[in-house]
């Protein structure tokens, strides 16, 4: 079984860096609105990145197998955040929006592939909100 690490160390105020058990560091900070600074990542990013980082990964591997012939992806993602009477806050949704260009031969594969995503998402089967995926899919000859 897998184990993931990370390291947090505070470097005053509300930021931090972020060492990844694979090797990348970055600095972070609470978001701008809660004390936070601007321009570095925040644990919020992280977890609407993480979900996004591995939907993406997920798609490419179902991708391979389904012998689709890509030519391009992007999606953008979003996390909806409720405020909770108690001041605490959760995601209560999030949204992957990803623009996916095949060949002409591959469009009816697609919505496969998308299906096993979410399905074979690490993060996104480990995650307590929705995930709503509206994806945009055109083809070329």
């Amino acid at each position: 079984m897998p184990v993931y690490t990370t390291k947090v160390v505070w470097r005053g105020g509300h930021d931090g860096e972020l060492v990844c058990g694979n090797g990348p560091k970055m600095d972070f900070s609470a978001p701008p609105a809660l004390q936070g600074r601007i321009g570095v990542m925040t644990p919020e990013d992280a977890f609407v990145a993480a979900l996004n980082m591995c939907f993406h990964l997920m798609f490419i591997w179902a991708v391979e197998r389904l012998r689709i012939q890509l030519v391009s992806y992007e999606c953008e993602a979003e996390g909806h955040v409720v405020d909770l009477l108690d001041r605490t806050s959760i995601f209560e949704r999030a949204v992957l929006r990803p623009v996916i260009k095949v060949k002409a031969d591959s469009v009816e594969r697609v919505g496969k592939a998308l299906e096993w995503a979410g399905k074979y998402s690490l993060v996104a089967s480990s995650i307590k909100p929705p995930i709503l995926v509206e994806p945009k899919i055109e083809s070329e000859p």
